[in-house]
């Protein structure tokens, strides 16, 4: 008897430390890291804004500040993602899927022009990118991916630089 009752504080604490990590992770953790907000504290206290689709046609506070958006590339189709550069401007990308690869072509369409030009600066089929594009030209520059698989494909992308996000074409 005397053992059990020397290992209560301990059995206690340990309950105790379980209880406070699932009350975190409902009300902080789940939705800052994961958009899962069963209680609704997340969004009041703004944690579901770091995974929310970013807004189309938002503009740029600082170069230092970083863009998230995940898109999800249906199966046997192609989305765009694009934002509008002036000339010289420059934007740092990187994405990944969460599973398989895509067809991606990096590209810009000049400001104006209403021949269909564009030009592209990346071709790939690849489950994740990363580097930096100094627009060439000012107008719309971004992705084209293209899913070849009978499985929708997630694509997280982080960007950051001088533009403002023009989003999903």
């Amino acid at each position: 008897m005397q053992i059990h009752q020397k290992n209560t504080p301990l059995i206690k604490a340990t309950i105790g430390s379980i209880a406070v990590a699932v009350i975190v992770s409902l009300l902080f953790i789940l939705p800052a890291e994961y958009n899962i907000d069963p209680t609704g504290v997340g969004e009041k206290l703004g944690l579901t804004v770091f995974n929310e689709q970013v807004t189309p046609n938002s503009t740029k506070q600082s170069e230092d500040t970083q863009d998230f958006v995940v898109l999800t590339v249906p199966a046997g189709k192609g989305i765009e993602y694009k934002l509008s550069m002036k000339q010289y401007q420059k934007a740092t990308y990187e994405w990944v899927t969460d599973e398989g690869e895509l067809y991606v072509d990096l590209h810009g369409e000049p400001i104006g022009d209403d021949t269909g030009y564009f030009e592209s600066f990346a071709i790939a089929t690849v489950n994740e990118m990363k580097g930096s594009l100094s627009a060439p030209f000012e107008g719309s520059h971004g992705w084209y991916w293209k899913n070849t698989s009978d499985k929708d494909i997630q694509v997280q992308l982080i960007f950051s630089g001088d533009y403002v996000i023009e989003g999903l074409k």
